[in-house]
């Protein structure tokens, strides 16, 4: 064979393998390619039903699952966009189940109760869109704890009605840093229209009152706004609260010390005048505006309890029936019935610890006596002024005693 032949020869055998080659390659890409084709066609349909088949409700629920020092009082709530809630239950560790609310529209659901405080709560929430088709959704969250949360316990009770000198008065169960925080989120306010400002007499305790003694016949609505207020680092107020209470009739009761009689009056007026005794030389009664805070038709007064010791470690006195006793300082002074001393001393002689005493009968049962009298027409927040002793004046924050506190001092303790 020539060299030319032979040229031709591998030229044809080279173009023959090569279309072989060709067509053996293009055939496997369109192998791959029909079913790379195929499953992304059958995946798109998947994706399509199960899009046709979605419900469009979106639940909402919060806290966030896994949230810790959720509020008790507002944060737990489901809400529905593009449809209907049809149930929501809420479910505490026990698997009590938390009462709730559904909204007449349906779309939202709250606990009508307040939650407890350091608890892990449950949702489950369903809702249906338009066209009935459900949608589910679950969420946990834990509630504030006690050591990460702080409460005021407050006075006076709601409801009640009380004299013109009682203050509005909160302890806090731990020490407020932040205290503009916390006042700012409490409101004390009168239908008399006077001004109302808080004072702070430490980190736990805050008073309010006016100027002057509540006008007489006015309510006073005490309003709690410390869910969620940090009143120091990380610990965050739960009470969300309001209380309203009424300002009885205007009876101040004024005690010379030196003269050793008690002017009762209402409205300025007169109404009694009762021979007391008050405290002996060695231990006279405080001077001051007292507030009346608690009353006992009976109670026991043991004076250790008080730093009134003998040398045996027990107290000067211990009457274990003490009859019409009505506490005017924290201290231990009180102003009460006295059945063991004799009748001579009333508007004669000074005899007691501090106290101011009225001539009463042993078992509190005579209504004669002026100590009965007296316990039956006063009520918590009635004002006691003592006058004309050679004590001191009784400190402002010894009780409820703020009224021994000129106004600019009082304001000056405000954090607002």
């Amino acid at each position: 064979m020539t060299d030319s032949k032979r040229r031709r020869g591998l030229v044809a055998a080279s173009a023959l393998l090569g279309g072989v080659m060709v067509l053996t390659g293009c055939s496997g890409g369109e192998d791959k390619a029909d079913a790379a084709g195929s499953s992304k066609t059958s995946q798109s349909q998947v994706d399509a039903a199960a899009a046709k088949d979605a419900s469009q409700a979106r639940i909402a629920i919060s806290p966030k699952n896994g949230a810790q020092n959720a509020s008790i009082n507002n944060d737990a709530k489901v809400t529905v966009s593009e449809g209907k809630l049809t149930q929501v239950t809420m479910t505490a560790p026990d698997g009590t189940t938390v009462k709730g609310e559904m909204a007449a529209d349906g779309t939202s659901w709250k606990p009508t109760e307040q939650l407890e405080r350091a608890t892990t709560y449950k949702i489950a929430a369903t809702a249906k869109d338009s066209e009935g088709r459900e949608a589910h959704e679950n969420s946990s969250f834990t509630t504030v704890s006690k050591d990460n949360s702080f409460i005021g316990n407050f006075t006076p009770e709601d409801g009640s009605t009380v004299g013109v000198g009682m203050p509005v008065s909160l302890t806090f169960n731990k020490p407020i840093t932040d205290k503009k925080a916390v006042q700012s989120a409490i409101s004390v306010s009168s239908t008399s229209g006077q001004e109302v400002v808080g004072h702070w007499f430490n980190a736990q305790r805050l008073d309010f009152r006016p100027e002057n003694y509540w006008a007489e016949g006015s309510k006073v609505t005490l309003k709690l706004n410390l869910d969620g207020v940090e009143g120091s680092e990380g610990v965050f107020g739960v009470q969300q609260k309001t209380v309203t209470f009424t300002v009885g009739r205007n009876q101040v009761s004024t005690v010379d010390a030196a003269a050793k009689t008690m002017t009762v009056t209402q409205d300025g007026k007169t109404i009694k005048t009762i021979p007391i005794s008050a405290g002996a030389p060695e231990n006279p009664t405080y001077n001051g505006q007292m507030v009346i805070s608690e009353k006992f038709k009976e109670t026991r007064m043991d004076g250790s309890t008080v730093g009134f010791t003998k040398e045996d470690g027990k107290g000067e006195y211990d009457i274990k029936d003490v009859p019409h006793a009505m506490r005017l300082s924290t201290s231990g002074t009180f102003i009460h019935g006295n059945y063991w001393g004799s009748d001579s001393i009333f508007g004669k002689v000074n005899t007691s610890h501090g106290c101011v005493g009225l001539n009463d009968a042993k078992g509190a049962n005579d209504p004669d006596q002026p100590g009965a009298w007296f316990y039956d027409n006063s009520i918590i927040g009635d004002v006691v002024v003592v006058k004309n002793s050679k004590d001191k004046t009784i400190a402002p924050d010894n009780g409820l005693n703020g009224w021994n506190m000129s106004w600019a001092e009082w304001k000056a303790g405000s954090a607002v």
